[in-house]
Formats: C-alpha cells, sequence, structure tokens
C-alpha cells in the first residue's frame, strides 16, 4: 500500500535562500541584500500566490486537493467544519492552511508482497508513524511563516503582490520536533481592521511525555503577563470526559467508533485541573456507529442490514444473500408457520395462536432489548412471516417457493391471517382479496418476490420503530412523518427507515451509558430528527446537545478528565497562553515513547502513568 504524491499544480525550482530568517518580514526595511533578500522576496511572491489562488479556488467549489510548493511541501486549505489536527489543541475549528511535506513516493509492491504487508500498513497508519514524515524541520517552517508575514506586511510594497493584500487564512506548519525546545507546530494569524492589516500574531506549539507535571496557573499567568506587557487577563477552563467508548470485542473483531463524550468551558479557573463548577457550560458530543454486536439493537440492526439487501439487489440486481441464523431452511420454517396457522383456523382461533407466536418470537430476542426497546405482541401475519424469511433465505429460489406456499394456502382458504391497517405492500392486498374468495393472479418471476419481501420489510421495521419513539414519549407520529411516509419511492423509503435506525442506535445508545433524564432524551431525538431531515446518512457526524452540568454532574464529578485546558488571555481572542493536559497524545505527527504495560505497578493505572502536556505561546508583532 504505497504512498501516493498528490499532482502538483506547478512544480517551482526553489529560489528562497535557506538562510532567510522570518524576523525580516516584519521590519519593512528596504536595503540591498543582494541576491539572498531578492530570492526571498520571490520566494514569498510565489508562497503567496499559491496560497491565494487555493483559497480563491476552494471559495469556488473548483479545489479540493493539496497544492505543492517547490515540490517537496504540500499546502491543504482546511475548511470550517473538516477534520482538523489543530482542534485537539486550540478547540477552534476555522478555515486554517496545513503546510507538511509531500509524503514520499514508494515503489509499488508486488501482489504477493501487498497482501503480506496489508496489515502491517494499515497498522501503521492507524497508529499514526507514518504521518511523521509530514513534518519539516524548525528552520524550514520559520521559513515558510516568514514567507507568508511578508506577504501580508503593508510595508512590503516592493514585492509583486496586488494591493491592497487579501488577508488569508491562520497558516500552520507541522514541524519535527527536533529543535531544543520540541516544536510541534508554527503558526502565523493576521491582525485585521475592515481595511487593513495591522499585524501578526506568531504562534508555537511543543508537546511532551510529562509523568510528573508540575505546572502552577499563577506562573502560567505571570509569564503571560510578562510576555505581553499586560496587566489584567482572564483563565478560561475546558475538560472533556469520556463517558463512553466502544472497544473491540477481540482481535479480528474491530471496535465500532461509538463514542459519547462531555465537554465543559468555565471562567475563571481557580486552579489547575480544578473539576468543572457546576456554573460551567456544558455539551454532550455523541457518536454512535450502528451494529454494535454487544447492544440490544443487533438483531433489529440485522433486519435492516436484510432490509438493504433487498433493496441493493432490486437496484443493480444482484443480491449478495447473508449466512442464515435458522438451522432450518426458509421454506421449512414458512410451511411450518402455515401448518400451525392452518389447523388454528379449523378450531377457529386463529388470533390466540398468532399471540402465542408472537410471545415465542419475541423470547428468541436478545432479552436486553426488553428493557429498552418493547417488544411488540402484535406482530400481525406479514411481520411474522418477515421474522421468518429474513433470517433465513439464502437464494432468489428460497424466496420463490416460500411465496408459493403463502399465495397456495391463501388460495385454498386454509389460513385467514389478520393483517395491520395501513399497508399498502402487494401481499397485503393479496391476504384482504384472500377474504372474499377472489385473488389477483401473480407471477413470482423477475423482481416481484424481492420487491413483495421487501414491503413486508418496511411495514415492519416502520411499525418497530414508531411503538419505541411513540412508547417512550420521545416523538409523535407528526415528528416521524418523513421517515414513514410511503409517498416516496421504495429506495428512499429504504434510506429513510436507515436514517430511523440511527437515530434509534444514538438514543438507546445514551439511555444505556448515560441514563440522562426523559427531557434531556427528548432534546436529543429532537435534535437527530430534525438534522437527517435535512441531511444524508453519516454515522460519523457527531451530535451535540447543549446540557446543564447539573443534570449530568454524577458523570464526571468524580472522574479524571481525559483532557484538561487553561486559557490564558487579556480580552484579545488571539493573544493566549494555553497549557493542556490529556492522556493521549494531542499531536498527531510525532512518535511518543509509550511505556509497556509491564512497566505499569499494580497500583498505577495507565491513565495515571502516561500523560501529554502542550503549550501554546504567542507573540504578538505589529506592522509599523
Amino acid at each position: 500500500m504505497g504512498v501516493k504524491v498528490v499532482p502538483a499544480r506547478k512544480s517551482r525550482p526553489r529560489t528562497s535562500a535557506p538562510g532567510a530568517h522570518f524576523s525580516l518580514a516584519v521590519s519593512g526595511v528596504r536595503s540591498n541584500w543582494g541576491a539572498m533578500w531578492s530570492g526571498a522576496n520571490r520566494a514569498a511572491e510565489e508562497f503567496y500566490a499559491g496560497l491565494l489562488q487555493e483559497f480563491d479556488e476552494n471559495k469556488k467549489g473548483i479545489r479540493k486537493d493539496p497544492f505543492i510548493y517547490e515540490a517537496d511541501i504540500q499546502v491543504q486549505l482546511i475548511s470550517k467544519g473538516q477534520p482538523n489536527p489543530l482542534k485537539n489543541i486550540l478547540h477552534e475549528n476555522e478555515t486554517i492552511f496545513i503546510v507538511e511535506k509531500v509524503p514520499l513516493e514508494k515503489e509499488e509492491p508486488s501482489p504477493i508482497e501487498e497482501l503480506q504487508s496489508e496489515d502491517t500498513a494499515i497498522s501503521d497508519l492507524s497508529t499514526g508513524e507514518n504521518v511523521g514524515l509530514l513534518a519539516l524541520p524548525i528552520g524550514r517552517a520559520r521559513q515558510l511563516i516568514g514567507f507568508y508575514t511578508m506577504a501580508h506586511n503593508p510595508n512590503m510594497t516592493h514585492l509583486k503582490i496586488n494591493r491592497p493584500v487579501t488577508a488569508l487564512p491562520p497558516l500552520w506548519v507541522r514541524c519535527d520536533g527536533s529543535d531544543p525546545e520540541g516544536i510541534s507546530w508554527l503558526g502565523a494569524e493576521l491582525i485585521s481592521t475592515s481595511s487593513n492589516i495591522t499585524g501578526i500574531v506568531l504562534y508555537m506549539v511543543t508537546c511532551k511525555v510529562d509523568k510528573n507535571y508540575s505546572v502552577n496557573l499563577e506562573d502560567l499567568k505571570k509569564s503571560h503577563k510578562k510576555r505581553h506587557h499586560l496587566s489584567t487577563l482572564t483563565a478560561s477552563g475546558f475538560a472533556q470526559y469520556e463517558l463512553f467508548k466502544s472497544t473491540a470485542l477481540d482481535d479480528t473483531v474491530a471496535a465500532s467508533q461509538t463514542t459519547i463524550t462531555l465537554d465543559i468551558s468555565w471562567s475563571p479557573v481557580d486552579e489547575i485541573l480544578q473539576t468543572p463548577p457546576l456554573s460551567s457550560t456544558a455539551t454532550l458530543n455523541i457518536k454512535v456507529e450502528s451494529g454494535e454486536p454487544r447492544g440490544p439493537l443487533s438483531q433489529l440492526h440485522r433486519e435492516l442490514k436484510f432490509l438493504l439487501v433487498l433493496a441493493d439487489g432490486l437496484r443493480t440486481g444482484v443480491t449478495e444473500w447473508p449466512e442464515p441464523l435458522e438451522a432450518k431452511s426458509a421454506v421449512e420454517l414458512v410451511q411450518e408457520f402455515l401448518n400451525e396457522l392452518s389447523k388454528l383456523n379449523e378450531f377457529g382461533d386463529s388470533t390466540k395462536k398468532d399471540t402465542e407466536i408472537v410471545k415465542h418470537d419475541a423470547a428468541a430476542v436478545d432479552g436486553s432489548i426488553e428493557c429498552l426497546l418493547t417488544v411488540r405482541g402484535d406482530l400481525d401475519f406479514a411481520e411474522q412471516l418477515w421474522c421468518k424469511m429474513s433470517s433465513s433465505v439464502i437464494s432468489y429460489q428460497d424466496l420463490v417457493k416460500c411465496f408459493s406456499l403463502v399465495i397456495q394456502s391463501l388460495q385454498r382458504g386454509a389460513i385467514q391471517p389478520w393483517l395491520h391497517s395501513g399497508s399498502n405492500s402487494l401481499l397485503s392486498k393479496l391476504i384482504h382479496q384472500s377474504y372474499y374468495g377472489t385473488m389477483d393472479t401473480v407471477s413470482l418471476s423477475g423482481t416481484v418476490p424481492v420487491q413483495m419481501l421487501l414491503e413486508i420489510g418496511l411495514d415492519k421495521l416502520k411499525k418497530d420503530y414508531i411503538c419505541f419513539f411513540i412508547g417512550q414519549e420521545l416523538a409523535s407520529l407528526n415528528h416521524l412523518e418523513y421517515f414513514i411516509s410511503p409517498s416516496v419511492d421504495t429506495q428512499e423509503q429504504v434510506h429513510r427507515v436507515q436514517k430511523l435506525h440511527h437515530i434509534l442506535e444514538i438514543v438507546v445508545s445514551c439511555m444505556l451509558f448515560i441514563k440522562p433524564q426523559h427531557e434531556l432524551l427528548f432534546s436529543l431525538t429532537q435534535s437527530c430528527i430534525k438534522y437527517y431531515e435535512q441531511n444524508p446518512l453519516d454515522e460519523q457526524h457527531i451530535f451535540q446537545l447543549p446540557v446543564r452540568p447539573t443534570a449530568v454532574k454524577d458523570l464526571y464529578q468524580n472522574e479524571k478528565p481525559q483532557k484538561w485546558r487553561v486559557e490564558i488571555n487579556s480580552g484579545q481572542k488571539k493573544v493566549k497562553t494555553v497549557w493542556q493536559l490529556s492522556d493521549s497524545p494531542p499531536i498527531d505527527h510525532l512518535n511518543f515513547h509509550r511505556p509497556d504495560f509491564s512497566e505499569l505497578t499494580l497500583s498505577g493505572s495507565l491513565e495515571e502513568r502516561i500523560s501529554f502536556t502542550n503549550m501554546v505561546t504567542c507573540s504578538q508583532v505589529h506592522f509599523k
């Protein structure tokens, strides 16, 4: 699995002198520095031109890939809302430029080598080991920050740049941490008014493994005051608590991406690692991946997956049947089901037997679901047929044989099954016709059998979801209308049911792991409904829900945060000092030594032994 070089917009010869210092960029001094100064000017012009083009094209939606600068460096514009490598450090999500090395191109492996190394390559990427190759030496990083600064300095009028200069988003450069300070990022952000660029803020980020961190809040404040010559300042706190994170079942089954975290912000901060006060602002962040094998919705999710198989089969003409859950064949199960109904019909007691069958089927459902998702005791004939066929059908021939048995029983009058009202499925129409002794002739060929099973599956799952949301008083039929409406085509109905299932997974995950009050669950459900009425299915989306700290205090007050941060500033958002402690590396492009589990004592936990601290400091420069 080779890493590919992103195609360059235009490879340029290196013209900048390695010794050019970014301090020259802010001086605005016009001196004849000879070839070195001339080279720095041209380099700043080219670098700015590339950034500007990337910025303009991104605004127009033309360009998405990074652009290549001087063959060995790539620059990518990260828009607001996209994954941001600085989010773990600055807790901001604005548009920025990320500058890093172009990944090295590797030789294409042979097919055998590729198979042998695939698992290792995936492991390397997932642990971030290859990302370290993207970081730049500190000297090169400072040079690029200098070019960015020069281009925006209004005193650099000799540069061949259109005036007034367009103020570009902040620029951040990955650094390899090889300098004595261990710098991992350098950044630059403009200071501007409505019409002028007046200065720049230069950021420096350091990170290290720190088992015995010792930092004092007052020392941080004094350092900030001294650096920026300020008399007043404020300290704002942020803490993140991991309420739930799914783990792998074993080495062969990957963990799902389900996570629930609690973000809390407050001000002022009284001390390092202060527990957030109840006056804080708190937000739940919920990301749920459907289909957790150990979860209470695993059976329902399997039914949904089977529904998707049928829908894909109709759309593509190819159906990939899943492995059956039943030992008996689908034809055997359906025949037994029809025989039981036929016997009850002879005694005029089919309703009672239907209920008994429903209870038997319900008992087969994972008992853990019964406390959350009320097992319906009113499955009609078509829904019971779906339960049997969805767990046992393995071929198109199974479908044809099963529906042939059903239709023959209806034609003979051997069964008179009951149905819920409101269904428009073909099978429901045939059943209603059988009550009067006349039935349309149905040719079980082509896509008809697949369509028939898909229809009864849609009806069954819709009723399952309605039963839960209305039964738990989390939504009304009006709220669910978009998801259960039969007025759209079948494929769209399937997509909407899939969204509704994801909402159910989100709500049930919260019920299981954080046990919130009903008011909070209702707000979460309504938030998810509004989102999915306007957006496609996205299981990577993080649903955010504001909460009162008093409502969730039991979840965090006696727990250690996975991340704790203090930000010191003096009213100017861009001029700040940040100190952060976390239990995972906030920098994704540096390799940190992690102690083996054998290094841990019986009395020490992994969290206690491994801590990462990072500092963000800045300097402010005014253009004169």
